[in-house]
């Protein structure tokens, strides 16, 4: 199901809001603990928002303009001021770039948001598609900072109820076939949803229903992270189904 440009950017300032109320009471001691991303503090996960808020609005203004979207060359002095700042300015003003771009997007009438046109790595995003990979982001990485916090921390329904229906591009561009063909039922709940998720010399993920029982049976987030890279063994929810085929899977979806 396609949802309306409007209606991710409602769900981004919530992942946003929720970013901030969580964040603003950690001290320095926690901004420099670790974050579920292995290499990277609470405070560098935030900093990865922030730089991508900056980066992520050149897109948008490049997508209004009709001009060519920046390339790396923009990018590098963006990081590199991100990765010279202390952890708390990290944390601060990666909470105020995160909230100026949302209300930018949230600026853009009826308008702008139908004539928002970027070409990007051979596709051509419309509002809707550049509101939901900033979601996509967003989501994810406040996940990786929530579960330092709270270990029984999930991503948030309301963005799991508008990412389960692009789970499709997200496993092709992803997944790494390990050599072995695979074809797993999966089944989820939270919202409910029945894929067919095959690996070859590709992996494809088609969303609908299989053909018998599903071999895997689990929550829409819990699915959803593990196309991230998020579902290692202790922090995956109860599942029905066999455990060797998460551990199957888990390989073709590494994580980034």
């Amino acid at each position: 199901m396609e949802s309306s440009a409007a209606r991710w950017i409602e769900v981004l300032r919530h992942s946003h809001e929720a970013l901030r109320v969580m964040v603003e009471p950690l001290d320095d001691d926690r901004l420099s603990a670790q974050s579920y991303a292995k290499e990277w503090s609470i405070a560098q996960v935030l900093s990865h928002l922030g730089s991508g808020a900056e980066i992520f609005g050149l897109f948008v203004e490049a997508g209004l303009n009709g001009s060519e979207p920046p390339g790396r060359e923009a990018f590098m002095p963006i990081w590199a001021a991100w990765n010279a700042k202390s952890p708390a300015a990290q944390a601060a003003d990666a909470l105020r770039a995160d909230g100026a771009l949302v209300q930018r997007l949230e600026s853009l009438n009826d308008t702008q948001l139908a004539s928002l046109r970027l070409a990007f790595f051979g596709q051509d995003l419309d509002a809707a598609a550049m509101a939901r990979m900033r979601l996509s982001e967003h989501a994810i990485h406040s996940w990786d900072i929530a579960v330092a916090i709270d270990p029984t921390a999930a991503v948030a329904e309301e963005s799991v109820v508008l990412l389960v229906d692009t789970l499709d591009q997200l496993a092709a561009r992803v997944g790494k076939p390990t050599g072995d063909a695979t074809r797993v039922r999966v089944s989820v709940t939270d919202p409910e949803r029945e894929f067919v998720l095959e690996t070859a010399d590709t992996v494809t993920l088609t969303q609908s229903p299989g053909d018998g029982a599903p071999d895997l049976r689990l929550p829409a987030e819990a699915f959803i992270r593990l196309l991230y890279g998020r579902l290692d063994p202790a922090n995956t929810p109860p599942v029905q189904g066999e455990a060797s085929i998460l551990d199957d899977l888990r390989p073709v979806f590494p994580g980034f």
